[in-house]
């Protein structure tokens, strides 16, 4: 599924995550351009009420398999889903997981935050040797204070901030686990740990008086806070059931850069505990729990995975930096063949299209993962791609490219769908085929009986995971089953035979004429801009 790589410089990504976008020029240039005019271009190209985009989705989506449901749901998704987001955010109260998460590593985990009224936080990270969180290991309890800042101008929809720590304690749940831990510290952390620890004891890791920090061995930071969204709405339309969420900065998936690491996208959310889903049961335990009685989820089975059907996004999803998209699968278990349509925005809801991806290949799947609990190896292939320009500013990014690396040169219009497999995918975009993914995978089912499916956290590097041992260790947002039916859509329909592809470049960076190709990105910029202004 994550087949698609987006070449930035030295830095690879796949579309199937959306693309991600580090400091260096070369293609994040060319995405922030795109989204510099997207948010210049503003009613003018979108119209204040949103009518010329929804037309330009509506032409979309009538080419997506026949399930009204799918449809349904996405539709709900990009006319705002009644999603209210709060600038800037009220984090006071007590927010809580919804489910046992992973981090990378893998770590499984839940949290429970307080934010009070004086800008103060005290903040429970439970640990657990087990994906479905039925085992406590260790807890951290972690004060501090976090102050507000700006809205951020990378993440749109985001709220930057300032945190500093006053305190980090832990309390082992297990004599093994505390004799572990104290020794392991004991190497990093000289004098701070005074003979072997006890369960159910707290012990201080870092404190503003201590003098030392036995966190750092933990590979421990709360970055996280740097970045913030509260997000608002009434499920199923009911004015009596409003759910509130938090969604804090991502963690760096490589743990040893996390202490360095400054967050570009949101973790999974957590939910206020006065304002929840009232079918979230974890959330109720979580909510009861301290630091001497860890919260323990309820014990369940891994689900087999079984790659059929259709699934699609539940909400506006965020990539590092710059993009924001919906996702739409289509599995054919029969042939072990695989579609994915990938709908990208210029804003945080979803409402203003920039350009769509309609993607085809192949997948086969592995034994149960030996490094994530819980996790099933699988190795996705792509060869086949489309793109289709959904704004003037892509249109023009485009058809800036030369020597037809990206369809047909100078041949984009608006709206206008083009197959890029016989260009070798879409140097404009950083898109190149065929290529193959090392991907891991999970599925689940949600407190209200739906079937969700989890999928690979992209490397926060920008790298692409093209070797087994690049294969994820966490997972992004998860799709959520909406047909079981597999039926070919149109695309499919169109063109089910896979054609030779030509020979194909290695993605090693920018081609020859890059630098020509920002030159020239930056004049279509400097004029829409001026036209904009004029106008």
């Amino acid at each position: 599924m994550h087949n698609v790589r987006i070449c930035f410089g030295t830095n690879k990504e796949t579309l199937t995550s959306g693309a991600r976008f580090d400091s260096g020029m070369s293609l994040s240039s060319t995405l922030l351009l795109i989204a510099f005019l997207g948010w210049a271009e503003g009613s003018t190209i979108q119209h204040s009420d949103g009518h010329s985009g929804r037309l330009s989705l509506e032409k979309t989506f009538g080419r997506l398999a026949r399930d009204s449901q799918c449809q349904h749901m996405l539709k709900h998704l990009h006319n705002g889903a009644r999603i209210t987001v709060q600038m800037p955010p009220n984090v006071e109260g007590h927010w809580v997981s919804t489910s046992c998460e992973v981090r990378p590593g893998p770590e499984f985990l839940t949290r429970s935050y307080r934010f009070f009224s004086n800008n103060t936080f005290q903040a429970h990270q439970f640990y657990y040797e087990d994906n479905h969180c039925t085992k406590p290991t260790y807890t951290l309890i972690i004060w501090g204070r976090l102050r507000l800042r700006q809205a951020s101008w990378i993440i749109r929809g985001g709220t930057e901030a300032e945190y500093h720590l006053h305190r980090v304690q832990m309390v082992c749940h297990t004599a093994f686990v505390a004799k572990e831990l104290s020794q392991r510290l004991n190497h990093s952390c000289r004098g701070a740990v005074k003979g072997p620890w006890e369960p159910s004891l707290i012990y201080e890791l870092w404190s503003e008086e201590g003098g030392f920090d036995c966190s750092r061995e933990l590979n421990f930071a709360m970055h996280e806070l740097q970045l913030l969204r509260v997000e608002k709405q009434y499920l199923h339309h009911n004015l009596d059931h409003l759910v509130e969420e938090l969604f804090l900065g991502d963690i760096h998936t490589e743990p040893s850069q996390r202490l360095y690491y400054k967050p570009s996208s949101y973790q999974m959310a957590l939910q206020n505990a006065k304002n929840h889903d009232h079918g979230c049961i974890a959330c109720r335990i979580i909510y009861r729990s301290d630091e001497f009685h860890p919260p323990i989820l309820p014990p369940q089975a891994d689900l087999t995975i079984g790659l059929y059907g259709q699934w699609v996004s539940q909400r506006c999803e965020v990539r590092p930096e710059v993009l924001f998209l919906t996702r739409h699968f289509i599995f054919h278990d029969n042939n072990h063949t695989w579609e994915g349509h990938y709908y990208h925005y210029s804003d945080p809801v979803c409402k203003h299209p920039t350009f769509t991806i309609y993607a085809r290949g192949r997948y086969s799947r592995g034994l149960h993962s030996t490094r994530v609990m819980g996790g099933t190896d699988f190795v996705f292939k792509v060869n086949h791609m489309r793109v289709t320009p959904m704004d003037v500013a892509t249109t023009s990014l485009l058809n800036v490219f030369n020597g037809n690396e990206c369809g047909v040169q100078g041949s984009w219009q608006v709206g206008v769908e083009q197959d890029v497999t016989v260009t070798n995918g879409c140097v404009a975009l950083g898109i190149r085929l065929p290529h193959t993914e090392y991907e891991l995978f999970r599925m689940e089912q949600d407190a209200h009986g739906r079937y969700l499916l989890y999928n690979g956290q992209r490397p926060s590097d920008g790298s692409s995971p093209d070797r087994p041992e690049k294969r994820a260790t966490s997972y992004q947002m998860p799709l959520v089953q909406c047909s079981a039916s597999s039926q070919l859509s149109e695309h499919g329909r169109a063109d089910s035979s896979d054609r030779p592809l030509p020979p194909r470049d290695d993605c090693t960076g920018w081609h020859r004429d890059s630098q020509k190709h920002v030159t020239m990105a930056l004049v279509v910029f400097i004029t829409t801009l001026l036209l904009c202004w004029q106008s």
